[in-house]
């Protein structure tokens, strides 16, 4: 199916009356005579396929060249590293699949480690999708591939033999096909509404105790991490009662005043993003320091700071975090996204909102020298659960919640009968992705393998870190 038939180009029409759910899964399942699902199970490079590191390359483009070795020292580290770091990759091997025919607003990078705890505006600790730099609208199943492939080199990355990867995989899958069998009957307004509390016991899935064990330890971790644990960890107070940033290369790094001013400015300006309330709430805040702070692994190379504010004192301070965004990973693959979606910070906002089930209430955009920025808070009861341990049950179960949250946040925007119609009740999805994932995990190992061999060779420069400083 033609990628460009994927966007809608109705105007909004609040007079036009939606189909019943019967009729719209039909339509869906209607949709796999262009597309089987067992489609989905064949991955094959083909001769034409583009080089990964001349993808990466072209990716670097743009960014800090004295952070480029960093980047790809981080995406050395691991074939599940490189997988995390190689959007870019993925994006021109899925546009080679079969496409459902079905849009969302894609997350665009929506591999297991991007899942993730942090808290509700009313201080609620909630686990979702938790990154958006590649969101835009595009083949639900892009996001789904994405994940799956993430759960197979993980699974790699943790001992996981061949049958193991596959069953964790198809557990994810039928995680995703669970809530959107779920979800399709349900209000709109009322999927909308729909959490994920960690800390409650959850009705639609047995959890076992290992895994709740897990989720608990993480649970206590993002309650402890906001504003006022990581100022101790950043900064010092001077003499004089000035706050600074602790320099500590390549993470943190001081700047110059040039660019703090600029970057200054650029929170002056983010706060007409933000509605009139928060604009108040904000404005109560002095920016302290400015720093340069290295995050993630695909964002290596990006500029990204960090500013400290305080409102009424040295106890109440605020991290925001102001980061560069770029063109999203499929944009060369799909149709141009309208013009209120060009603004790249303002797409990774948008995605943000549309597939979080609460947002942070400081999330905005910017703009410093011509180049778009997402703002947002840094620390916000956010913790990760620690993947890399996971095995047996525990894995399973949370390649399952990932598949159904990922399912979640796409029937906020799709059509969650349409898709449910496509992927159908049976294990046949399941049993495609788990074969689909297994080839695309060796498509990686090998890829990974090419990048070694080119830092061995002098060709890519790789500063090789033990901390991807997410």
């Amino acid at each position: 199916m033609a990628i460009a038939k994927l966007l809608p180009r109705q105007k909004f029409d609040l007079g036009q009356t939606m189909e019943s759910w019967e009729v719209r899964r039909a339509e869906g399942k209607a949709l796999r005579k262009l597309a089987t699902l067992e489609s989905h199970a064949t991955y094959t490079p083909g001769k034409n396929r583009p080089d990964p590191l001349k993808l990466l390359a072209k990716s670097n483009i743009g960014r800090q060249p004295h952070l480029i070795p960093l980047r790809m020292g981080r995406m050395a580290s691991s074939s599940f590293a490189f997988l995390r770091g190689s959007a870019c990759v993925m994006a021109s091997d899925l546009s080679r699949s079969p496409i459902s025919g079905i849009p969302v607003i894609l997350d665009g990078d929506a591999h297991i480690n991007n899942f993730g705890m942090y808290g509700t505006p009313q201080r609620e600790v909630v686990f979702d999708l938790n990154d958006f730099d590649e969101a835009t609208v595009g083949p639900w199943e892009w996001d789904l591939k994405r994940m799956v492939a993430s759960v197979n080199l993980a699974g790699r990355q943790n001992g996981l033999n061949r049958r193991e990867r596959a069953a964790a995989v198809k557990r994810g899958v039928e995680g995703y096909r669970f809530n959107v069998n779920r979800l399709q009957k349900m209000g709109v307004l009322d999927v909308w509404y729909l959490h994920a509390y960690p800390g409650r016991d959850n009705p639609l899935v047995k959890v076992d105790p290992k895994s709740k064990a897990v989720f608990s330890k993480t649970m206590a971790k993002a309650l402890s991490t906001d504003n006022h644990a990581l100022l101790p960890k950043v900064a010092d107070r001077r003499s004089n009662g000035e706050w600074t940033f602790r320099n500590d290369p390549p993470v943190l790094t001081t700047i110059s005043k040039q660019t703090k001013a600029k970057v200054t400015e650029a929170l002056n300006r983010y706060s007409m993003s933000i509605g009139l309330e928060r604009r108040l709430m904000l404005g109560r805040y002095h920016i302290a320091d400015i720093g340069h702070r290295v995050v993630g692994i695909g964002s290596v190379g990006t500029r990204a700071y960090l500013a400290l504010l305080f409102g009424i004192g040295d106890d109440d301070p605020l991290f925001l975090q102001v980061k560069e965004c770029v063109p999203a990973a499929h944009a060369p693959y799909l149709p141009q996204l309208q013009k209120d979606f060009r603004n790249d910070g303002l797409r990774v906002v948008i995605g943000q909102r549309a597939l979080q089930a609460s947002s942070d209430p400081m999330l905005g955009y910017t703009e410093i020298d011509g180049r778009p920025y997402l703002v947002r808070q840094m620390k916000n009861l956010k913790a990760s659960v620690p993947v890399e341990f996971l095995t047996g049950a525990s894995f399973n179960f949370y390649a399952w919640l990932c598949g159904a949250i990922l399912a979640r946040a796409h029937s906020r925007t799709g059509d969650p009968a349409h898709i449910a119609g496509y992927c159908g009740k049976s294990e046949a999805l399941d049993d495609a992705l788990a074969q689909w994932a297994e080839h695309y995990g060796d498509q990686m190992e090998e890829d990974h393998s090419s990048l070694l061999a080119s830092i061995k060779r002098g060709e890519t420069k790789a500063d090789i870190q033990t901390d991807d400083g997410s």
